[in-house]
């Protein structure tokens, strides 16, 4: 074969050999993925994808904890006011016992506190206003904690989870001798005194 009829051929094949050689292929991320990994293809520079892997954790390290904070704070905020819910005073009309109307909610969301814990203690204090003798006031206190109670009970909160003491008119909530101050001493207190608050019924969730 002549020169001149070589040289052609010869860069022929070279081009032909160069057409062939196959692409470097992109780092990629796979579909869907939104973790931030990088995945080396082949054509990836090892430490770039190394800082970059590490980097991705990092980040969902920061929003794991983030949003476990966001958790817990959500938590103390449905603890909070389910104990709330617990010791919020009851209030009685005058010489009565007898749950009013205006009152039986409030006991309402302490039994559904109640029978979601079923750890939780109560003692349920009654008071009385200042009328009458110390012994009077005394039972009378006694009997509107023990109406408390039975009030609780129907609701299927068992009976034996509280306790009962009266304090008469000896601690009053408010200072008089006025019908604004009486109508907020005759009263049934809260005191949560075994367990805790660790499930919020879907009522008393914000």
């Amino acid at each position: 074969m002549k020169l001149r009829h070589a040289l052609p051929l010869a860069l022929i094949a070279l081009t032909a050999f160069g057409g062939c050689r196959p692409k470097r292929r992109p780092v990629t991320t796979p579909p869907g993925d939104t973790t931030g990994v990088v995945i080396d293809n082949g054509g990836g520079d090892a430490d770039s994808i190394r800082m970059a892997n590490e980097a991705a954790e990092r980040e969902r390290e920061r929003l794991r904890a983030e949003q476990e904070r966001l958790d817990r704070e959500r938590l103390e905020r449905e603890t909070a006011g389910a104990r709330e819910a617990l010791t919020d005073i009851v209030f009685f009309d005058y010489d009565s016992d007898e749950i009013a109307a205006s009152e039986e909610e409030k006991l309402r969301l302490k039994a559904l506190v109640m029978q979601a814990n079923p750890g939780l203690r109560l003692r349920i204090e009654g008071h009385a206003d200042q009328r009458g003798s110390t012994e009077y006031n005394l039972a009378l206190g006694q009997r509107r904690a023990e109406a408390v109670r039975a009030f609780l009970a129907n609701y299927g909160v068992d009976p034996d989870r509280f306790s009962t003491s009266s304090f008469g008119k000896e601690r009053p909530l408010v200072e008089g001798e006025d019908e604004g101050a009486w109508a907020r001493n005759r009263r049934a207190e809260f005191v949560i005194t075994g367990g805790e608050v660790r499930v919020v019924p879907q009522e008393l969730r914000p």
